[in-house]
């Protein structure tokens, strides 16, 4: 299982929001690159990004940082918010990104997703972010009625990398994760499942781990920047 720490940006710092709440933002670091940094630092594998302005605008808004991430750092970088077109996603992937994570589009533009996932093999992944099983976009703004197991099962076919999945209730909650809910969904498709949202203590990662289904990776924001989750010693229990 990979630990992927993630580094939210809005209005160019690093922050965390809580259960997705734009107005209920904490800044961590008003320099994403130097937070990326002591991630890699630490030993981190992957980094886990977010444009949470480009999300509700539908653009990337915070390109700056996420340039000088990949700029400073040598380890692969994954990045969603705003990413909604084929030029976008080229974009992206020309500037280093190693993958591109599509949400809203992926609900909207099915077709998008099976395309860019062709062109790019191994460098799309589908978010689904949910509240109570259904899918919400938009920087989840805007619920659906769509179940989270029929959207994941309508890409099986499509060549995603994986599928990163955030329950909005637990998001910077600091609750831990929906394990039952991750754990279904894994055991439901053949796509790695990622799982995000909650993830605030060691003891959450090892039940992620023994969950009874085969998960790809872990992200975790809050629990890292607060203290909770040593990040070498989650590096470790991972590795195991």
């Amino acid at each position: 299982m990979i630990l992927y720490p993630a580094i939210d940006l809005k209005d160019g710092n690093a922050v965390r929001l809580y259960k997705g709440e734009m107005d209920q933002a904490t800044v961590f670091n008003d320099n994403p690159a130097a937070q990326a940094m002591e991630f890699v630092n630490a030993g981190c594998e992957w980094l886990h990004l977010v444009d949470l302005n480009g999300a509700f605008a539908g653009e990337p808004v915070n390109a700056a940082p996420v340039e000088e991430i990949l700029a400073q750092t040598k380890v692969p970088a994954q990045l969603g918010g705003g990413i909604r077109d084929m030029a976008t996603i080229e974009r992206w992937l020309s500037k280093g990104l190693a993958r591109v994570i599509l949400g809203t589009v992926a609900v909207e533009n099915p077709d998008l997703v099976r395309q860019a996932a062709r062109a790019f093999p191994g460098k799309v992944a589908v978010g689904i972010d949910a509240r109570n099983g259904r899918v919400a976009t938009k920087g989840w703004a805007e619920e659906t009625n769509v179940m989270v197991t029929d959207l994941a099962r309508s890409f099986e076919d499509a060549g995603v990398a994986a599928i990163i999945y955030t329950d909005i209730n637990r998001d910077g909650a600091m609750q831990g994760p929906n394990v039952d809910a991750t754990a279904a969904l894994a055991n439901a498709v053949s796509i790695p499942v990622i799982a995000s949202g909650g993830v605030s203590s060691l003891d959450d990662l090892r039940a992620l781990k023994n969950c009874g289904a085969q998960l790809d990776g872990a992200i975790s924001g809050r629990a890292l920047y607060d203290g909770a989750i040593d990040l070498k010693e989650a590096l470790a229990l991972l590795r195991d």
